[in-house]
């Protein structure tokens, strides 16, 4: 998968430090990935959510932190539109729409 943006990855893991890894594993398992399917991204991350217009919900270090991305499986395209906290992400009134 082609994974838009990492820039996005590094400014989060500066402001939280210990989510540095945790976001480089799941960038690497993400490019290294060939999802056609929800299925298939199910098979890579067991906690991954459907949250409807083809976002999706990622538990990063646990569940300390969430990650939504616009998957696009017929491109091989992932577009990270969100990285927070539990509770940040907690306050998210609608997902499908980030």
């Amino acid at each position: 998968m082609r994974i838009v943006t990492f820039g996005f990855i590094q400014k989060y893991a500066v402001r939280h430090p210990d989510s540095d890894i945790p976001l480089r594993d799941w960038y690497k398992k993400t490019k290294e990935s060939e999802w056609n399917s929800f299925a298939d991204m199910k098979q890579t991350f067991n906690s991954v959510d459907s949250v409807g217009n083809n976002r999706f919900v990622f538990n990063i270090k646990g569940n300390d932190y969430r990650l939504i991305a616009i998957v696009i499986f017929a491109s091989k395209k992932v577009y990270i539109r969100f990285i927070g906290t539990h509770n940040e992400y907690g306050k998210i009134k609608d997902c499908s729409t980030i």
